[in-house]
């Protein structure tokens, strides 16, 4: 599936990952390939990037290795659209 993180400065991410999990204001939840169509808002956390992604010079230090092999990004809240196997996350 495809995942683009954009914030109000830029766009962090876009490219084909295997899994992303999002912090939820009810909860953690994970998106897989084919997930139904879904929108939520999101509070402060990490969003969990899972698969080989590639992250450009200029934004990688935005980006920790977590300790469950994913890479994440630190927000401050946000909102998420999936629809047809792509992922829109909005940052704060």
């Amino acid at each position: 599936m495809v995942l683009e993180i954009v914030t109000p400065e830029a766009t962090l991410f876009n490219g084909e990952v295997e899994s992303v999990a999002v912090p939820g204001v009810n909860g953690e939840f994970q998106m897989l390939n084919d997930h139904a169509p879904i929108v939520s808002i999101l509070k402060q956390g990490n969003v969990k990037i899972y698969g080989n992604i590639t992250l450009g010079k200029e934004v990688a230090e935005k980006f920790t290795k977590g300790d469950d092999n994913g890479t994440w990004l630190a927000i401050n809240s946000g909102t998420i659209e999936m629809n047809g196997n792509k992922v829109i996350v909005l940052a704060d």
